[in-house]
């Protein structure tokens, strides 16, 4: 279910990223989608650009075989959607309920100045180079790690981008974290016990998505 969160009036916001990626001040959107809710679809027209504003996305290819390999993982203040051609490579939905803002993809390439243009269209190839050193990031880790490294490596990436009053409170289940890492469910869960006995970790909550790193030192050990 897809909620829009204002009136038809669009949003105007100094803040906002997707500002800072034009260069200019941009009309936004913003919608709520609820969990499990998709945002866009894998070879749907690229129209927009999106930004969190609150809740998490996971960005994710259906294989031939039926299995789900998640790509990317966007937290509040990520900017996702952008593309090097004219149409979604992947498929994108909300983790939990999400807000997101949008705005018209030419509302981001189209200022009102040649220069203002230059400057957004310099951005958005920064920000699709940024995506591509991810992906890279991301095809390494899928294939030269074990799979103690793998979750060791994601949880210091996790821990960079999300960690608060020293908690590390994760949006996704295990089962995104396998999809993710290209492991299963069990295999992710041993894991995590396994650190979990080495004292590097505990966990915290009913749902065991808090975890409190005790010794991020041990921890990047894994991470070769």
């Amino acid at each position: 279910m897809l909620v829009r969160t204002q009136d038809n009036a669009p949003q105007r916001s100094g803040s906002s990223g997707l500002n800072a990626l034009a260069g200019h001040a941009v009309s936004c959107s913003e919608f709520k989608y609820q969990r499990g809710t998709e945002i866009f679809g894998d070879a749907e027209p690229v129209d927009y650009l999106y930004q969190v504003n609150s809740g998490a996305v996971r960005c994710y290819k259906l294989l031939a075989d039926g299995r789900r390999q998640i790509m990317a993982f966007y937290l509040p203040g990520d900017i996702f959607g952008v593309e090097n051609s004219a149409v979604h490579r992947f498929s994108a939905e909300a983790i939990v309920e999400t807000t997101v803002r949008l705005t018209d993809r030419q509302n981001v390439v189209d200022g009102e100045e040649e220069d203002g243009r230059a400057a957004a269209i310099n951005n958005v190839l920064r920000l699709v180079t940024s995506n591509l050193q991810h992906a890279e990031t991301h095809m390494l880790l899928l294939g030269r790690k074990t799979a103690i490294e793998k979750v060791a490596a994601f949880l210091i990436e996790m821990d960079v981008r999300l960690s608060a009053a020293g908690v590390l409170s994760l949006p996704m289940n295990r089962r995104d974290v396998a999809d993710y890492l290209g492991l299963s469910l069990e295999t992710v869960s041993r894991a995590l016990s396994q650190l979990k006995d080495r004292d590097v970790l505990t966990f915290t909550g009913q749902s065991r998505r808090q975890i409190i790193l005790r010794d991020r030192a041990k921890l990047a050990e894994f991470d070769h």
